[in-house]
C-alpha cells in the first residue's frame, strides 16, 4: 500500500511540473512586452541586426513549439540559454541554488528553532518571550517564524488539554516525560505537515529577500527571468521550485504515515 502510495505522489509530480512549467511559459508569452528586446534600442545596431535579434525569438511566439522543444532537449540536459543574461540556464542554476538553499536552510533552521521554542514555552511555563531579529540573511526566519510559532502553540494548547494529558499531569509527571511520550505523538504528524509548508514559504520568500538584498540566488534569477520575459530560464526555475516544494510536501506526508504506523 505504501509503495502504491510513493507511485501516485510520483505521478502527481510529474503532472505538477508539466502543467506547472506550462503555464509559466505562457503566462511570460501573454504578458505585456513580450518580444521587446532592449537590445533594439541600441542606435549603433543595423537594420540585419535587428531582424536578425528578432529572429532568434521567433521561435518562442509559438508557445507549444517552444515547450516541446524545451522538453525534449531537457531530457538530453539541455535547459536552453537564458536571453537576458546570454548564459547556458543549467549554469546558471548550478551557480545560484547553493546560495539559494543555504539562505532557505538558515531561514527554517532559526524560524523553527525560534518558532518551535517559543511556542513550548509559552504552553509549559507560560513564559512569554520577544525575540527581534536584524540580520538580512535572517529575512527567512521572520516569515516561517510566525506561522510556526502560532500553529505549534495552539496546536500544543490543544494537545495538553486532552484528558490523558491532564490525568498524567495530575500524577505528577514531570514535564519533559509528558511531553515526550505524550504531547508529542500527538502533535507530531501535524508538526511534520507543517514542515513541508514551510519549506514552500521559505523558497516563495527567496525571491523578494534575494531581488532586495542583491543575493545572487534562484530567486533573483527568478526575478531576473520574469522581469525579462526569459521563458528558458523562468520554466527551468518554476519547474525547480515545484519540485523542491512537492518533494517537501511528499516527504512530510510519507514521514506521517510512518510516524503514525509507529504509533499504531
Amino acid at each position: 500500500m505504501r509503495i502504491m502510495r510513493i507511485f501516485g505522489h510520483l505521478e502527481t509530480i510529474l503532472a505538477t511540473l508539466l502543467i506547472g512549467g506550462f503555464l509559466s511559459a505562457t503566462l511570460a508569452r501573454l504578458a505585456p512586452g513580450f518580444g521587446a528586446d532592449e537590445q533594439e534600442l541600441d542606435s549603433r545596431l543595423s537594420a540585419e541586426s535587428i531582424r536578425e535579434i528578432r529572429e532568434s525569438h521567433a521561435q518562442e511566439r509559438n508557445i507549444l513549439h517552444f515547450y516541446f522543444n524545451y522538453l525534449k532537449h531537457a531530457l538530453h540536459g539541455d535547459l536552453g540559454t537564458s536571453r537576458s543574461l546570454g548564459q547556458p540556464v543549467r549554469q546558471l542554476i548550478a551557480d545560484r541554488l547553493p546560495i539559494t538553499a543555504r539562505l532557505c536552510g538558515l531561514g527554517l533552521l532559526v524560524g523553527w528553532t525560534v518558532g518551535l521554542a517559543l511556542a513550548i514555552a509559552v504552553v509549559m511555563a507560560q513564559v512569554r518571550v520577544l525575540d527581534v531579529f536584524a540580520p538580512a540573511s535572517l529575512a527567512i526566519s521572520l516569515i516561517v517564524f510566525p506561522k510556526v510559532f502560532s500553529f505549534s502553540r495552539n496546536l500544543l494548547a490543544q494537545s495538553y488539554g486532552l484528558p490523558h494529558i491532564i490525568t498524567a499531569r495530575a500524577k505528577g509527571l514531570g514535564s519533559a516525560r509528558i511531553f515526550g511520550w505524550h504531547v508529542l505523538p500527538v502533535a507530531g504528524p501535524q508538526m511534520l505537515a507543517l514542515a513541508g509548508v514551510s519549506v514552500s514559504m521559505a523558497l516563495g520568500a527567496a525571491i523578494p529577500v534575494e531581488a532586495l538584498c542583491g543575493m545572487p540566488g534562484i530567486g533573483q534569477l527568478a526575478w531576473q527571468a520574469a522581469l525579462g520575459r526569459d521563458l528558458s530560464l523562468l520554466v527551468t526555475v518554476t519547474v525547480l521550485v515545484t519540485v523542491v516544494t512537492l518533494a517537501a510536501n511528499t516527504g512530510s506526508d510519507l514521514a506521517m504515515d510512518i510516524f503514525r504506523g509507529q504509533q499504531a
